[in-house]
């Protein structure tokens, strides 16, 4: 699949997206075209079945720097994949399949989970997930989304 650069819209390099699936309205994520998967924060992460098939629960907290407002959700497992992260460690993490929403545009990620406490963004949206839909301008944010404002 081939898209034409001149009809491809334009995303900063962070952005507001939401996640329906996961009741998750809106979460800040860091567009990263060094990562080929894209990574959500969870913790409380547990492996089930149901009506046999595995599946994943897991807690989400949304908001940046906070532990407030965590979020519970569950989703088909459909992999467990080794995964390198930025600190050269590899660890084996679940992959679940959602829609992502960014602006007006709505499509199915794959999606691994990982506790991201100590990083700076919730949810990075790798490179497999923009690829032949975006162009990334590193220099601007928000340019599909709006800043949620302060309350």
């Amino acid at each position: 699949m081939t898209s034409n650069i001149d009809s491809s819209p334009s995303i900063g390099w962070r952005e507001w997206i939401a996640l329906p699936d996961l009741s998750i309205s809106q979460i800040k994520v860091k567009i990263d075209t060094g990562a080929r998967s894209s990574a959500l924060h969870a913790f409380d992460i547990q492996q089930q079945t149901r009506q046999g098939d595995p599946w994943v629960e897991f807690k989400i907290h949304p908001l940046q720097h906070s532990q407030a407002g965590a979020i519970l959700a569950a989703a088909k497992l459909v992999d467990e994949r080794y995964v390198t992260n930025s600190g050269g460690q590899t660890q084996l993490r679940p992959v679940i399949m959602t829609d992502v929403v960014l602006g007006d545009y709505r499509w199915p990620i794959e999606l691994t989970l990982t506790n991201r406490d100590v990083m700076g963004f919730r949810m990075l949206l790798g490179r497999q997930a923009v690829r032949h839909r975006f162009l990334i301008d590193p220099g601007r944010s928000y340019l599909l989304s709006h800043q949620p404002s302060k309350k």
